[in-house]
């Protein structure tokens, strides 16, 4: 059977831009800057991001960083 509660849901660019109301410049700065979650890879050309990963950011975006993204989820 197939669980749903250990999937992760990607999202795509166009969500991820509607949902957190950055411009697609000012979203890959803050990525570049690590104040932003980093795109996955989802196939040879297209990207997405971890729903869990925005919504943190969406949560709180001043008090994100990278580093302790990756450090709470382990």
């Amino acid at each position: 059977m197939f669980n749903t509660a250990n999937n992760e849901r990607i999202i795509r660019l166009k969500t991820v831009l509607a949902r957190t109301g950055l411009s697609r410049s000012t979203l890959y700065r803050k990525i570049a800057d690590g104040t932003f979650p980093r795109q996955i890879p989802i196939s040879i050309h297209g990207a997405g991001w971890h729903e869990s990963a925005v919504n943190r950011w969406i949560a709180d975006p001043a008090a994100y960083r990278e580093e302790q993204a990756r450090s709470s989820a382990q």
